[in-house]
This record gives structure tokens, sequence and C-alpha cells, in this order.
């Protein structure tokens, strides 16, 4: 029985390691090196042929990596992650609900934390010109929840929690929807104290730049709508593993 990972190293592995156990890292079928090995030391002549060679699966490897779940999962941990989800999902179709054209998702809590990040990225995409400058508030306030999931899927090993991230992206786009489609008739109220029309509207200018401001609304309508497929794929990929940790929960038999 392997202790690590003899392709990529990764430990701990599946205390039951006969087929189909795969390393949570890299995909690779543990019952299968372990024969191949095991043929290896035989003499030649003793060897059996065998067309069932071992290949890297890359497409498990991605499927153990998204769907990685602990061997025991504490049962009240488990619990508390499902009524989490059920509190994202309800609040998610509620920010769903939000009038594109009146902008009510600022007036949701979640909008004020993505604000702060949205007028750092001005700041912060500054050196690479004005309209790296306009752009990156967007493009800062998207790139938060990415890191963050990206961190936690291969730095944690924590698909759930990357799942979460995934949510937040959704509203994130989202929340820019109702600001790009107001580029077109400029009624929301800005951080100045003013409307489109007197400055300081991001879309306004890079729709111009590139000639899609009588676009604005239905490029509005269309990012409302991606927002909410994201979360939507968010929750049913949280939703599918606290699916595949209920039978690890501690203190449940197992059957395969």
């Amino acid at each position: 029985m392997f202790t690590r990972c003899p392709k990529c190293g990764h430990q701990p592995l599946p205390a039951d390691q006969s087929l189909p156990a795969a390393c949570p890292s890299c995909g690779v079928i543990l019952a299968k090196v372990a024969q191949q090995t095991a043929q290896r030391d035989l003499p030649s002549r003793h060897r059996i042929r065998s067309a069932d060679t071992v290949e890297i699966d890359h497409d498990a490897g991605w499927r153990a990596l998204l769907l990685r779940v602990p061997e025991r999962v504490d049962s009240t941990l488990f619990w508390c992650r499902a009524a989490l989800l059920a509190v994202f999902a309800i609040w998610g179709l509620w920010l769903m609900t939000r009038s594109v054209a009146d902008g009510e998702m600022a007036q949701s809590f979640i909008h004020g934390p993505l604000l702060v990040f949205h007028e750092a990225g001005h700041v912060l995409f500054m050196p690479l010109g004005p309209w790296m400058t306009v752009a990156g508030g967007t493009l800062m306030q998207w790139l938060m929840p990415v890191v963050l999931g990206a961190a936690l899927l291969w730095k944690n090993r924590d698909p759930f929690g990357a799942a979460f991230a995934l949510w937040l992206l959704g509203v994130s786009v989202m929340d820019i929807a109702p600001y790009l489609y107001d580029a077109l008739h400029p009624q929301l109220m800005l951080l100045g104290g003013g409307t489109g029309e007197d400055g300081g509207h991001d879309f306004i200018f890079l729709l111009d730049s590139v000639g899609l401001r009588h676009r604005a609304q239905g490029l509005g309508l269309l990012l409302h709508k991606l927002g909410a497929l994201l979360m939507l794929l968010a929750l049913g990929w949280a939703g599918w593993l606290l699916r595949l940790q209920h039978g690890r929960r501690a203190g449940v038999v197992l059957q395969e």
C-alpha cells in the first residue's frame, strides 16, 4: 500500500487502495500502479502481458480536485455547511430578482464590500493608462473572487469553499450589470453625487471608446444573466459536494 502517490507525491492517500481508488491530486489509479510495480519486480518470463497499462486520466485529476471529499466528514460540520448553502441559495435567488434597470443591487449589503474592491482597482491599474484605470475597477471586482477561489481550490484543497468563491464571482458580475445598463441613459447616482451625465461613469467612457454605447442596455441584461448562471453553477457544485459528503459523515457505515 502506498503512503504517498507514486506519481505526484501527494499524501495522504485513501486507506482502501483497491480499485477504483485514485490519487486525489493527479487521478492515477493506485491499484494499477501497484500491479505494474509487482510485475516489474518479477523475472521477465513470469510477467503477465496486459493491455491494461497505467495511464494518467487528466479528467479524473480535475474531478478529484473539484469533487474532493475527505475520508470522514464531521457530522456537525456537514450540517453547518448544509445550512450555509441554504442561506446562500435563498440570498442568491433574492439577488437575481433585483431590477437591473433600477439598480436595485446597490441596495444590497454585498454591494458595499464589492465597491471597495472596485475603487481599489482604479488605483491599482492606474500605471497602465487611462483606459485601464477606468476598466480596472470592474476587473479588480471580478479578480478578487477568482483569486480567492483559486487559493481555496489549489492550496487548501477546499472545493466547497471554492464553490462559494464562484458564487461571489456571480454576484460581482451581477453587481456590475446595472452600471453597464445605465450607460445609455444615465440615472444612477454615482459616488461623486451626480449621474453619468456629469462625468465619472466608467461605462460611458468604456463603451464610447469602442462604439458600443448604444448596446449598453442589452449588454447589461446579458451580464446579469451571466452572473445568475455563475451563481447557479456555484450552488449546484456546492450541493453536489454535500451529496458526496453525506455518506462520509462520522459514524456512518459506508457501503461501496
